[in-house]
């Protein structure tokens, strides 16, 4: 458990730069001409459907939106007060909204409530592993 602890230690900060860059430069990103707001839950998420004809960018789109969060929901690992779930969700929650309102204001991306959503999902599933593999392994 000591080496998985330290390893997480050392990866999680790389991880986390990872995501901003793809969050704020990957995928080819441009700065925005206006500031977009999308505040109905699951609505742009549904019409991303609709429109996309190739069910493995919707796939990508939106599993890849919940997955790549999955390894902050083990960040218990290093901070313990991070292993109560409404601790972490809060939080998490607090630290995403932020991301997203600085996408909105640089215009390097749209604050969308269901990136918040699905990303938050991702945290959620990752603390759920994390305690089914934590009770195994200190039991």
């Amino acid at each position: 458990m000591d080496f998985l602890k330290k390893l997480y230690k050392i990866l999680i900060p790389f991880y986390t730069l990872f995501l901003l860059y793809l969050m704020f430069f990957g995928f080819g990103r441009s700065q925005y001409d206006i500031n977009i707001v999308r505040l109905i839950p699951m609505f742009s998420t549904v019409g991303f459907v609709k429109q996309t004809i190739l069910w493995k960018t919707i796939i990508i789109n939106i599993f890849g939106n919940i997955l790549i969060f999955v390894p902050f929901g083990f960040l218990g690992i290093v901070f313990p007060k991070l292993n109560q779930f409404w601790i972490l969700i809060l939080d998490f929650l607090f630290a995403i909204i932020i991301l997203e309102s600085f996408q909105y204001f640089t215009r390097l991306g749209v604050f969308d409530i269901d990136d918040v959503i699905l990303n938050t999902v991702g945290v959620a599933i990752g603390f759920w592993i994390y305690r089914k593999w934590a009770s195994r392994v200190l039991a």
